[in-house]
């Protein structure tokens, strides 16, 4: 099969052939029909992630056909159409068995973990756990741009943070992350602020939902912006893009008893950022954490993508051939370009 692979880390990626996978007893192999190019993606070709064993494959945004099947799969047939979170559980572990197999123990992760899937195909352990069916009116594009961005920022609102109307949400970064989170909460009946540095991304925030609009590269006080805004700070805060910057301005602008989620990746060198300790003692302010979604918690996504509540083709910025993903990927740390882009042709 023709796969992206890089053999070296910071080191451009090339399109190669290797050898087709093959399932597990428990595993299927899937066709890639699209797959979405993620900052996380970013992350490990950088050499930020510990899991990552060279020679490796991206990918981790996926969505497909069921190619090959193991034999102990039960639900699921060659030909069915998928898709999957990027943190895949194991089932059998204390995490899983609650029904968090976003923290699983024993966790893979295509593109992390194992091999992704910047590829024709890929091997997914554990099918029956991790895959989610997609409905035949929802096109594969749509439903790799769901990847980590948008389902993590679902969960980041519903379920960490219990975003209710009403309620002033800021979010720190209008990359993929971000505006999926904007999209989300306005749909939950939150105010929206967004802030970026790019009016360009600021004027797509504004377009799917965001009431307001912060230029952290123009306004000198980021927090005191938001807190204006907001009259007096945000409910709840998300940091969409993952700095020391973002990071910190999240959590200062909260109101009293307001929650920070942090969504973007912390990792290089801003593994450990500077945090407000004062003002969340002070305010009593909540930090969460959250790492993806559970499979089993796709039905909710899809079925406000199905009654129109949510429209991530919204989101999209462009489609991409298989060969033009190192370079993609090599200029993410870039900033350029609005929405998420998709690999669809392999």
């Amino acid at each position: 099969m023709k796969a992206v692979v890089y053999r070296e880390f910071a080191t451009l990626p090339a399109v190669e052939t290797v050898p087709d996978p093959a399932p597990r007893s428990h595993g299927v192999v899937l066709r890639v029909m699209a797959t979405g190019l993620c900052r996380s993606d970013w992350h490990g070709w950088m050499g930020h992630d510990s899991d990552i064993t060279l020679p490796h494959v991206p990918g981790h945004e996926i969505a497909g056909i069921v190619e090959a099947v193991g034999r102990d799969v039960r639900h699921w047939r060659a030909g069915d159409r998928v898709t999957l979170p990027f943190v895949c559980g194991c089932g059998g572990c204390p995490q899983c068995i609650s029904g968090n197999h976003q923290v699983c123990d024993h966790q893979f992760q295509p593109g992390f973990t194992n091999w992704g899937s910047f590829a024709e195909f890929v091997a997914i352990d554990h099918a029956d756990i991790n895959l989610v069916r997609l409905p035949d009116s929802l096109d594969f594009v749509i439903a790799a741009s769901l990847g980590c961005r948008f389902v993590t920022s679902f969960r980041a609102l519903v379920a960490q943070a219990n975003v209710s109307a009403g309620q002033w949400v800021a979010v720190h970064g209008c990359g993929g992350v971000g505006l999926s989170a904007i999209m989300i909460a306005t749909a939950l009946g939150a105010n929206v602020v967004a802030i970026d540095i790019d009016d360009d991304k600021l004027a797509l925030a504004r377009s799917i939902g965001a009431i307001e609009t912060v230029n952290a590269r123009q306004k000198k006080d980021v927090v005191e912006g938001v807190m204006d805004l907001t009259q007096g700070g945000a409910h709840v805060s998300i940091d969409a893009l993952g700095s020391p910057d973002t990071c910190f301005n999240s959590i200062a602008n909260l109101r009293k008893r307001g929650k920070h989620v942090q969504v973007g990746l912390m990792l290089g060198d801003h593994t450990c950022p500077s945090v407000p300790m004062a003002t969340v003692i002070a305010k009593e302010l909540e930090i969460f954490g959250s790492h993806g979604i559970q499979a089993h918690e796709y039905p909710a996504v899809l079925a406000m993508i199905r009654t129109g509540k949510l429209r991530p083709e919204k989101l999209i910025g462009k489609t991409i051939r298989l060969d033009q993903s190192p370079k993609e990927l090599a200029d993410m740390n870039n900033f350029s370009g609005t929405g998420v882009t998709v690999i669809d042709r392999f």
